[in-house]
């Protein structure tokens, strides 16, 4: 939901990889990274599952990849670690790890939208419970309403935007090798269905808006900053998900 700036992005030495090569050459040729690209990249993870793994074990190989990608990921403050595998100009490859838990992980809580459209698909875990909401002027459940990207002081704030009331429209079920995809307009939470390892590959389109946004209950801060997530985060958790994809191989 909150992340770097393109401009502080770069791509990973394993860029070069054979299976970025087989994604990129689907590109549409008026070459925009469109929602529809987007879900052919995320059924590719699924039906070349090997060229995927390859990929991962090729990071984890590189030092200097690793360092890179570990420096502009992090963990979410409700606990599961947003990492960025491949960025360029108009699209990123992200891995979302909630790690091992003996409970289910509240996941993403706040109901929220983005400035991107992506698509995601499960490679580790049972799969993710989706909420989807949208605002409503009678019922619904009341939330503060904050805007993600409004101050041009810090885009990184969350700026007050009065309140709403949100109501559910929507409740998918993601599960392991289902592609899930979002655009601008949908605000919604995420959450693991089950404990234990879950693992989510998002390909991330460019931004198509300036600002999204984000509800919080009363009462509830808007002060939830990221956390570290060191080298040896980043090894553990991608080494996790190449070892539940290469069982289910």
């Amino acid at each position: 939901m909150i992340d770097t700036p393109p401009s502080t992005l770069t791509a990973v030495r394993a860029d070069a990889h054979a299976f970025l090569d087989e994604v990129t050459g689907t590109r549409p040729r008026h070459g925009d990274a469109d929602l529809a690209w987007l879900r052919t990249v995320a059924h590719r993870v699924q039906d070349a599952p090997e060229s995927f793994l390859s990929w991962l074990e090729e990071i984890l190989g590189d030092e200097e990849t690793v360092r890179t990608a570990a420096k502009r990921s992090y963990w979410h403050p409700n606990g599961f670690a947003k990492m960025v595998l491949h960025a360029s100009a108009d699209f990123r490859i992200r891995l979302h790890v909630w790690p091992e838990s003996a409970e289910p992980s509240r996941g993403e809580s706040n109901p929220h939208s983005h400035r991107w459209e992506f698509a995601s698909t499960i490679v580790a875990g049972e799969g993710l419970h989706m909420v989807e909401f949208r605002e409503t002027t009678e019922g619904g459940m009341a939330y503060d309403r904050y805007r993600y990207g409004a101050d041009p002081a810090n885009p990184a704030a969350l700026r007050a935007d009065g309140g709403a009331r949100l109501e559910v429209e929507k409740t998918p079920r993601v599960r392991r090798g289902d592609v899930y995809s979002c655009d601008t307009a949908i605000v919604h939470t995420v959450r693991p269905i089950a404990a234990g390892l879950t693992a989510t590959v998002v390909i991330q389109g460019p931004h198509r808006t300036g600002t999204t946004v984000v509800y919080c209950e009363p009462g509830q801060t808007d002060d939830q900053p990221n956390g570290e997530l060191t080298e040896a985060d980043f090894r553990v958790l991608v080494g996790a998900v190449a070892k539940a994809v290469a069982s289910c191989r």
